[in-house]
């Protein structure tokens, strides 16, 4: 059973497509058939390996003790599978770059988007240990400027 569509297609409307000049868009891999049989491969990889099931179970994991961070520093949490965020709230105390400072003092990275918001991105192959390792670090952390 495939999960996915080995065929690619992209549309838009005229407002979109009008607006493409010739030479303004390509692609690196687009048709190349080394780059399309690797493409392929990957997807079996994350198929046959079980990551994607292992990304929204753990991803679930993640975002639920995120949500448990205080709302003092905190304002909201986002994100699906293994791709989550939080916003922080910005103070002349701290603001997302102090925070992944901290982080990574503690031993864990994450980057600071937008200012205000700091993006967590774990491995697909993160176990439920190693998760519960990063979330004490993020609680922790997120706590200490309370």
């Amino acid at each position: 059973k495939q999960w996915y569509q080995r065929r690619v297609a992209i549309t838009a409307g005229d407002e979109v497509m009008m607006c493409i000049k010739p030479g303004q868009h390509g692609s690196t891999f687009g048709g190349n058939p080394l780059g399309c049989k690797i493409a392929m491969t990957a997807m079996d990889v994350l198929e046959n390996e079980g990551l994607y099931d292992n990304a929204l179970k753990m991803g679930d994991l993640l975002m639920g003790e995120l949500r448990k961070l205080p709302e003092d520093v905190v304002e909201l949490v986002r994100g699906r599978g293994l791709f989550c965020g939080v916003v922080i709230k910005e103070t002349e105390r701290f603001n997302a770059w102090e925070v992944c400072m901290k982080l990574r003092d503690a031993g864990l990275l994450a980057k600071p988007t937008h200012g205000h918001i700091v993006r967590f991105t774990p491995p697909l192959v993160i176990n439920q240990e190693e998760m519960e390792q990063c979330t004490s670090i993020i609680c922790d952390t997120i706590s200490s400027f309370l």
